[in-house]
């Protein structure tokens, strides 16, 4: 039995609304069934609460919150159906939004997964379809409090194995999402290459901080070199604020501590041969 639990995607991961209490607003989810699928996709679309556990962000697909209420807002107009390989689905989905819905984010998944109920052909069963989701990031118009800040900057000075990391750290205590970008060059400090950005690496970061969070982001950096010295820079846009920050890191392995180490070792080890060379010589001559 094949797993075809690779070929399938969905389309866009996320999206956005402005809601108006009273209003109603269309969506779509766009499923893909690629022609190198081996069977059908039988699947069944629901509506998730979407929330986030701790600064890592683990996505809780499960628990209803006063942002939630979203979820109770949105019916989907095709929630089961079957895809040939080679075709997508697009699922609609509208947005009814009760006037008394008060201001601020609102956020639900549109989660697409395998209908268990359901068997699309002899050889492969679509419960070896894994789920996807895609977040809706909702705002409703109304009293909308944006309160955060960044709250931490850190880089390594010295690095002995493994990539360059650098991670920062936001706090939203406002009542909806906001936006965090970070723009990083990093240049050999003795050269002054330019290392990023690069053809495979724009340098550019960007996520989103859920309302009464902190977050923490981990850039890293793949183009450093295995040794030497580099300068990054960041610059880090959120809450109509930015900030640059300068470091300059040490990029030594550890097999090069080690050698550094040998090295210094036999050094010491050979003056030290040579001096007590030198005061038997002169202690024979004085005899």
């Amino acid at each position: 039995m094949e797993d075809a639990s690779n070929v399938f995607s969905i389309m866009p991961m996320n999206q956005r609304f402005l809601l108006t209490p009273g209003e109603t607003y269309e969506g779509t989810v766009t499923v893909v069934n690629p022609a190198d699928a081996v069977a059908d996709f039988s699947y069944k679309a629901e509506v998730t609460p979407y929330s986030v556990l701790g600064a890592e962000y683990a996505a809780d697909l499960a628990t209803m919150k006063d942002q939630s209420e979203i979820v109770k807002w949105i019916t989907i107009e095709n929630p089961t159906g079957v895809i040939k390989p080679n075709e997508v689905a697009d699922i609609k989905f509208k947005i009814t939004v009760p006037e008394s819905a008060a201001g601020g984010g609102q956020y639900a998944t549109i989660v697409v997964g395998s209908d268990k109920e359901v068997q699309a052909t002899e050889s492969v069963t679509v419960s070896n379809v894994f789920e996807m989701a895609s977040i809706i990031y909702a705002t409703v118009e109304g009293s909308i409090d944006h309160v955060g800040q960044i709250t931490g900057h850190h880089v390594p000075v010295f690095v002995l194995q493994g990539p360059v990391e650098v991670s920062n750290s936001f706090l939203n205590d406002g009542n909806t999402h906001e936006d965090v970008s970070i723009v990083t060059r990093v240049t050999n400090f003795v050269t002054g290459e330019v290392l990023v950005p690069s053809a495979e690496n724009t340098g550019e970061y960007k996520d989103v901080i859920m309302p009464g969070t902190e977050r923490m982001t981990v850039q890293e950096i793949k183009d450093a070199p295995a040794l030497g010295l580099i300068n990054i820079e960041q610059t880090i846009y959120y809450m109509g604020a930015s900030m640059t920050e300068h470091n300059v890191v040490v990029v030594c392995p550890i097999w090069f501590m080690v050698l550094v180490l040998v090295t210094i070792s036999a050094i010491i080890a050979t003056i030290v041969r040579i001096v007590i060379k030198h005061r038997r010589k002169r202690a024979s001559m004085m005899v």
